[in-house]
């Protein structure tokens, strides 16, 4: 029995390494009350691209990273296998907001720097997915998806849904040179042989 495929298409958005601070940490690198500046709006609602940035340091390996605001309840930091490489670093490929078994990394800021005790992961990619896309689309959230972006086949896509997304797949840089995509489409039902 043939199973039928459901095709939708959805927007890819390419993550550049970044950091999401807490409120604690953003005091600690740029002083108390430090308001950050937004650079511009990204495409979930709520969240943006800071003006400021920070240092990732391991030893005397350094990389910098952007900061999205607003803060958070914890600071994670999202980076790319090959970011990962130039940190000399190995951190395990998480869910955004999953820390388990994230790696330890030093944080420099313009005021100081902390040693952060877990928080830098290679982000996996995810689908965010607004309520009436996923009605129309027959998608639940926490439901395992494959997304094709022109010959090259995403697995395991974690579609997350939720009133306050806008609907886009989220994978990094690496990925998206990988894939060499623009946008992608859900493909429901699909087999890989």
């Amino acid at each position: 029995m043939s199973s039928k495929l459901q095709i939708m298409w959805i927007p890819v958005e390419v993550s550049g390494r970044h950091i999401h601070l807490s409120n604690n940490d953003l005091n600690k690198l740029f002083g108390s009350g430090y308001k950050l500046k937004k650079l511009r709006n990204l495409s979930q609602p709520g969240e943006f691209a800071c003006e400021e940035k920070i240092i990732l340091k391991n030893g005397d390996k350094k990389l910098t990273v952007r900061i999205i605001g607003p803060a958070r309840q914890h600071t994670q930091i999202e980076i790319a296998k090959s970011d990962a490489d130039k940190l000399g670093l190995n951190p395990p490929r998480n869910l955004s907001g999953d820390l388990h078994n994230s790696l330890q990394i030093m944080l420099v800021g313009p005021k100081d720097e902390i040693v952060l005790k877990n928080g830098l992961i290679l982000a996996k990619a995810h689908i965010h997915c607004d309520e009436k896309n996923a009605k129309k689309y027959n998608l639940v959230d926490n439901q395992l998806v494959k997304v094709k972006c022109k010959n090259y086949i995403f697995s395991d896509i974690l579609v997350r849904v939720s009133s306050k997304f806008e609907l886009a797949m989220h994978i990094d840089v690496d990925e998206a040179i990988k894939a060499g995509i623009e946008k992608g489409e859900i493909v429901k039902g699909l087999t890989i042989d």
